[in-house]
């Protein structure tokens, strides 16, 4: 019901925002549609930056210093790239190990494409929309992307799905992962200007503190001019997908009217602060009977949603709150802000929250085949909560775990472990407001699951 009406509150938001206003003639429509529109692509774009095309980099461990990616976890360990297709294929070799993985393949808006399929070792070409299959070897396998520009993110579990700690066989394959432009596998001489590949760098995690979300938050609320100019040079990059005529349209439009300067530049800074503000907004009211939050299409709104469309906002909020997320077959997401009671979680009362998976249906403690997870998190920016017990989640593998006498788990949030409390059950949160993610990777819930409120604890 919850749902129902927050998307009849996001229909009616839309109607009167451009009510009685052409949107061809008024900067202010225009440009909440524009970033509406192509918001991730500010993010994938700068990103870019810091990293080396074709190379996958991992960073040496995750902890609240970690900002690049919002909502970031400490399950897995990370290899990932930024993609460039457009002269070379590239070969991946993925060698055999016993810790289970995962491969997802993103585009510049975090749509997802297949790929590399999971836990299945090999060689792999990953070429583009320009390059014809009929020039790979037969000693790789082929793997089609439909853009030049893409993402590549593995994903290695540290423990087993039968919680064994594998955390040094997991470091072990990402380490072990290697790339290299096809004509470099021939044995050729390669083009200038074709990235070189190499096994994967595990960088120190310094240089993952850039903090994306809140430079791209703080720049909207403060100097919104100055990132439109942005989004307007990510936009205009190479890297960003082919658009519809629709899409293409309101890319030219907003152009035309930002570089005429018709209107106030008042009117783009509302523009662009209402968009922020939808997309935010949107997301925190997606809540169920429970007061969390989830999707079931992350990764599939389609290459080109139409411009102020439902899909178009939910790939910006995805993108604001849990960027590179799984799509639905891999993990299943919770989000949450309120308690069960609808109120903000705020960690200032010492006592703290509690949540309890039930033995049974319907708020039954999660059914997967890989792991599930709580983590709390930051209010604004999505970040893992300093501690000094440098704990940041309570998972399935979590060793000595101790379910009530009915079967049922309890996790505890405060800010120090409350008295009588197990410590493998206290989830440390910060003295004021916070976030809990709830994943679930590998589920097996029914599509109508969802977790157990948050309740104070008195």
């Amino acid at each position: 019901m919850k749902r129902f009406f927050a998307c009849l509150l996001l229909v009616l938001l839309l109607t009167v925002l451009s009510t009685g206003v052409r949107a061809q003639d008024d900067p202010f429509t225009t440009t909440r549609d524009y970033v509406s529109q192509f918001y991730p692509v500010w993010f994938t774009f700068y990103q870019t930056f810091l990293g080396t095309p074709n190379r996958l980099v991992g960073p040496n461990r995750i902890s609240p210093i970690y900002h690049y990616v919002v909502a970031i976890n400490d399950d897995t360990l990370y290899a990932s790239s930024f993609l460039d297709l457009s002269m070379e294929p590239v070969i991946v070799t993925i060698q055999s190990t016993p810790a289970n993985y995962s491969v997802l393949t993103l585009d510049p808006y975090c749509d997802i494409s297949p790929g590399i399929p999971n836990n299945i070792p090999g060689t792999y070409a990953l070429y583009g929309p320009d390059f014809d299959r009929n020039n790979l070897p037969p000693t790789v396998t082929p793997v089609a992307l439909p853009f030049n520009y893409m993402t590549i993110i593995f994903r290695a579990d540290k423990f087993s799905k039968d919680n064994v700690d594998q955390t040094a066989d997991a470091d072990a394959f990402r380490r072990g992962l290697s790339t290299m432009p096809l004509c470099a596998y021939l044995h050729q001489n390669c083009p200038n200007g074709v990235p070189s590949g190499g096994s994967t760098q595990i960088l120190p995690e310094i240089v993952t503190s850039v903090p994306f979300k809140t430079v791209a938050d703080n720049l909207i609320a403060v100097d919104p001019i100055a990132f439109l100019r942005q989004l307007q040079r990510a936009v205009a990059s190479p890297r960003t997908p082919p658009m519809s005529p629709e899409v293409q349209a309101l890319s030219e439009h907003f152009n035309a009217l930002f570089a005429n300067g018709k209107g106030e530049r008042s009117e783009f800074a509302r523009g662009a602060r209402t968009a922020h503000d939808l997309i935010i907004q949107t997301y925190l009211h997606n809540t169920g009977d429970t007061n969390w939050i989830t999707y079931d299409n992350i990764g599939h709104w389609g290459t080109n949603p139409a411009p102020g469309s439902t899909l178009a906002i939910q790939r910006s909020e995805i993108t604001e709150f849990i960027q590179y997320a799984n799509d639905h077959q891999a993990a299943v997401y919770f989000h949450a802000f309120q308690d069960a009671q609808g109120l903000p979680l705020n960690g200032t009362d010492p006592r703290g929250y509690v949540m309890t998976f039930s033995s049974t249906p319907p708020h039954e403690i999660p059914e997967t085949t890989r792991f599930w997870s709580v983590t709390a998190y930051t209010p604004n920016s999505i970040e893992l909560v300093r501690n000094s017990a440098r704990k940041y989640l309570v998972a399935k593998y979590t060793p000595r775990l101790k379910p009530n006498g009915d079967g049922s788990i309890s996790i505890y949030m405060a800010r120090r472990r409350p008295r009588g409390v197990p410590a493998a059950n206290w989830l440390p949160i910060p003295p004021g407001p916070f976030n809990v993610i709830l994943r679930d990777y590998g589920s097996r819930l029914d599509s109508n699951y969802l977790p157990p409120g948050i309740e104070k604890v008195h």
